[in-house]
């Protein structure tokens, strides 16, 4: 984590930190007894929340804030060992950048189902709150006089305490939080739940509660068990957000009855309980809107397959047509020239219309002949590309469109020696996509197609000065097939916004004997 120094508005968020830090800090004294950690500490859920959104690198500027805030409470003091204090203070903080790093990391290199949102921020919220439990272990042994726990068994209830303390604190403060700056900055809206599906729900919570208070009346003490399948049946049915609804209602029920004077051990087993059931209610919507998202990611590729079907339909249909009409053409572009031939002398105005027809012939046989070359490769055979012939049959297929649309198609210096290994009609389909979305959206302005080597790929940018296009999602199959393509070549695709213009950039790796 290198520091960087925040920006005006991460001052301000930081400024806003530090107040709700020390409002938290001092409620969290309702459920601290006579231990030395909180049984419920929702602060972590404001550290958690901020270095999720502002990344890691916030960290020191945390811990500091952190820091300041524990002098006026009184929990640093500069009479006493404050350096020990300072870095108490500062080491669980430590312990969630640390975690919020590493997830991110994983994430941006993992590929299996823990890596797909929200899946991300689930395994941060429960593993920051173990990271510090386990930082503060050294201290628990060493320095006793401070955490005021001793002997192996205290040390063990005051860490879990911990753990659980802010746990419970991430988990009912840290999505609600994340959530509401979604909807602020416009990521997210406020979608009101159906009536029956929050029938079901209170329904179902509702039946847990009322079976808890039924076995507890019997002398069977406090079973989380209820709650903890009905909190799960929520998630599993109505995603993240119900499973949080219904995870505060039943920390209403628990945690007013935890706060204040009550045997540590009592509180504890409460608050264990209640963490499993914030753990498994959140767990269980994430699966669900994981699932969700799995679901519309298998329907994008079911369309993009029907596209590709039909592109291969199309390729067959034209192969067909192009054989069909190339004898007769030549045949005409022969007689074209023997026309143009004998009527040099023949008058200016006939001579003209022979030698316009001559040129019209061959332009559309020279055309035919691109076609049928580029429609008769094998589809599934991929084969060394020049990227400047590649170039050469986009620009040809998507001229026309361009001079309808009075675009005017610049493209920049090509390397000759570029070379990718790719199939040539996909590739071309992929490309000519991209141009047809930037041609829609040029507003008759000219669009650049730059080509570019960058280590051992080769960078096509398509720009246009269209810097409010509109965003990935909704810029159709075309833009869902291009990128298909594009990562089947071991490639990628991404967009960018760059003085006042929107660039499409297309990354294939070049062929291993070009490199």
């Amino acid at each position: 984590m290198i520091p960087t120094p925040p920006t005006g508005r991460e001052g301000l968020v930081l400024l806003g930190y530090a107040g709700a830090f020390l409002l938290a800090h001092r409620a969290a004294a309702f459920w601290g007894g006579s231990s030395y950690y909180s049984l419920w500490f929702p602060a972590a859920g404001l550290r958690l929340a901020l270095l999720w959104r502002g990344g890691a690198r916030l960290t020191l500027a945390v811990a500091a804030i952190e820091i300041v805030m524990q002098v006026f409470n009184g929990v640093v003091q500069p009479a006493g060992d404050w350096p020990i204090q300072i870095v108490g203070v500062a080491r669980p903080v430590l312990a969630y950048g640390l975690t919020v790093a590493g997830v991110r990391w994983a994430t941006e290199r993992g590929q299996n189902s823990l890596v797909t949102p929200p899946m991300p921020f689930g395994l941060a919220a429960v593993l920051a709150p173990i990271a510090a439990a386990l930082f503060a272990l050294p201290s628990a042994f060493l320095q006793p006089a401070i955490t005021h726990v001793d002997g192996l068994r205290q040390i063990i209830a005051s860490l879990t305490a911990f753990a659980v303390g802010d746990l419970l604190g991430v988990l009912l403060l840290a999505p609600p939080l994340l959530w509401l700056e979604d909807v602020v900055a416009g990521r997210a809206s406020f979608q009101r739940p159906r009536l029956r599906h929050a029938v079901e729900a209170v329904a179902v919570l509702a039946v847990s509660i009322g079976m808890v208070v039924a076995l507890s009346s019997i002398g069977l003490g406090l079973p989380a068990t209820p709650v903890l399948l009905g909190t799960a049946w929520i998630g599993l049915r109505f995603g993240r957000a119900a499973a949080w609804g219904a995870i505060v209602l039943v920390a209403l029920v628990v945690l007013p009855h935890t706060s204040g004077v009550m045997p540590i051990d009592e509180r504890l087993s409460l608050h264990l309980s209640l963490a499993a059931v914030v753990v498994v209610g959140y767990l269980a919507g994430s699966f669900a809107e994981a699932e969700a998202r799995a679901r519309v990611d298998i329907a994008r590729r079911d369309r993009m397959l029907f596209q590709a079907e039909r592109l291969k339909t199309l390729r067959a249909m034209s192969v067909a047509v192009i054989h069909e009409i190339s004898q007769p053409l030549s045949t005409l572009a022969i007689e074209a020239r023997h026309l143009a031939e004998i009527t040099v002398n023949a008058g200016d105005e006939i001579a003209a219309s022979a030698v316009l027809i001559e040129r019209k012939a061959d332009a559309l046989s020279v055309l035919v002949r691109r076609l049928r070359r580029f429609g008769g490769r094998a589809v599934d055979e991929p084969s060394l590309l020049p990227v400047n012939a590649l170039i050469d049959i986009v620009l040809g297929l998507a001229a026309p469109e361009a001079k309808s649309a009075r675009v005017a198609l610049i493209v920049g210096p090509i390397d000759p020696d570029l070379v990718v290994l790719g199939q040539e009609i996909e590739l071309a389909q992929a490309l000519v996509n991209v141009l047809r979305n930037a041609i829609q959206a040029s507003q008759t302005r000219d669009i650049h197609v730059g080509i570019d080597q960058d280590a051992q790929d080769v960078i096509i940018s398509v720009a246009n000065p269209c810097a409010d296009a509109a965003p990935y999602a909704g810029m159709g199959v075309g833009t869902l097939v291009a990128r298909a393509i594009v990562e089947a070549h071991n490639g990628r695709l991404t967009r960018e916004e760059r003085a006042g213009h929107h660039i499409v950039r297309l990354t294939l790796p070049l062929a291993g004997d070009r490199k």
